[in-house]
């Protein structure tokens, strides 16, 4: 091979190599990301109502029919999968891929639900890795990942805020691997180190416990941010005024909502 050809041929290597180490944020380019004014739908229980009217339906993972998403997709509407990340809960399909070393103290007013150890992460790595292979094959766009805030609750572990930090990062990432957006759910707490990290925020009752200032990271960076509320009645203006997109619910989650929209 002459100097020239060779030249050219290593300039074409060094594209391919650019080009491979770009592959990752061409994918993250191609998830939907929720804008900051989504109106949305939350429902975990009861016959799913598709007939509320939102730019985006949060849905149980394991519960939703793909022909719900289907319906959804066809009106335009997107569709978040729900699942715990952080706690065991027995009914599941997958539960018994746990072992009973990772699972710690019950969720007080969950029954059936015991906290996870998320330092193992080697074990819980690859089930919640299934539980996202399965969001992304039924057709979801998104993910909530539940009680990712076990560091700050009695869990049964000796959990510190740097392996919830591990453990929040590895699921956001393994998320975006699947071309899905990710919502962090409630850890107030670490919202500044995972902001840049989730691409929206989902919180209960900050109105309630005087705490929604605490999600204003994610609203400076142009994220979304979803509130429900369980017990207050007088937060919409409130959370207008900050950005949120906040609706009143019922605890059980089932398709009643009062939006502020």
């Amino acid at each position: 091979m002459d100097r020239r050809r060779a030249q050219r041929h290593g300039h074409a290597a060094a594209w391919l190599t650019v080009l491979a180490l770009c592959a990752p944020a061409q994918a993250r380019a191609a998830e939907w990301v929720p804008p900051p004014r989504t109106t949305w739908q939350w429902q975990l229980d009861g016959k799913l109502d598709l007939g509320v009217p939102a730019d985006m339906y949060d849905v149980d993972l394991f519960d939703t029919p793909t022909s719900a998403i289907q319906q959804l997709h066809a009106r335009g509407t997107h569709v978040v999968c729900y699942f715990s990340a952080g706690s065991y809960e027995r009914w599941r399909p997958d539960a018994r891929r746990f072992p009973r070393s990772v699972r710690g103290r019950a969720l007080e007013g969950w029954r059936g639900e015991r906290w996870l150890d998320i330092r193992r992460l080697r074990t819980l790595g690859t089930i919640m890795e299934r539980r996202l292979d399965l969001c992304r094959r039924k057709g979801f766009d998104a993910v909530e990942a539940d009680n990712v805030d076990g560091y700050a609750n009695r869990s049964g572990f000796r959990l510190r805020g740097a392996d919830q930090l591990r453990y929040n990062r590895f699921l956001a990432r393994a998320a975006h691997r699947r071309g899905l957006s990710i919502g962090l759910k409630n850890d107030l707490d670490q919202v500044r180190s995972l902001v840049r990290d989730f691409d929206w925020a989902l919180d209960e009752q900050c109105f309630q416990y005087d705490e929604c200032d605490r999600l204003e990271p994610f609203t400076r960076a142009g994220k979304a941010v979803f509130v429900a509320e369980y017990r207050q009645s007088d937060f919409c203006s409130r959370a207008n005024a900050m950005g949120l997109m906040a609706m009143l619910k019922r605890v059980s989650l089932g398709a009643w909502r009062q939006p502020c929209w």
